[in-house]
């Protein structure tokens, strides 16, 4: 094997690593408390597109992220383009992440304009 073709497959491999890492990171629960709590506010911003759809949502706390499934899934609970737009109500159900410090939701369900989208059914406590 010359020594481009291992420097090229050497780079491949690094590059598969740092994207495997991060998405990780990035998907899942693991950083989510195992509690849920519900937020009430108004939508500031709304984010479709992948990797997950997010809403910025202004409650009495300051700003949340709240994150939903990916674009399939969210789709899937009838939320999608249109669904919400800044300055609609909202409620949302989900985890919080572990760092209290971040203000940050991954939803199981959201309600917007009286239409309940659960994003997660299997996961939402009654």
């Amino acid at each position: 094997m010359s020594y481009r073709s291992l420097a090229a497959n050497l780079t491949g491999l690094a590059a598969a690593g740092l994207f495997m890492a991060s998405a990780s990171a990035h998907h899942g629960w693991s950083w989510a408390d195992t509690e849920q709590i519900q937020l009430q506010g108004t939508i500031k911003q709304v984010q479709i597109a992948p990797p997950h759809p997010w809403l910025d949502v202004e409650t009495q706390e300051g700003l949340w992220r709240v994150e939903l499934g990916n674009p399939s899934q969210t789709k899937r609970s009838g939320f999608v383009e249109g669904s919400a737009k800044p300055g609609d109500s909202i409620a949302a159900t989900g985890n919080r992440a572990q760092d209290h410090a971040e203000k940050r939701m991954k939803a199981v369900q959201i309600t917007v304009g009286g239409k309940t989208y659960d994003i997660y059914p299997e996961r939402i406590k009654k």
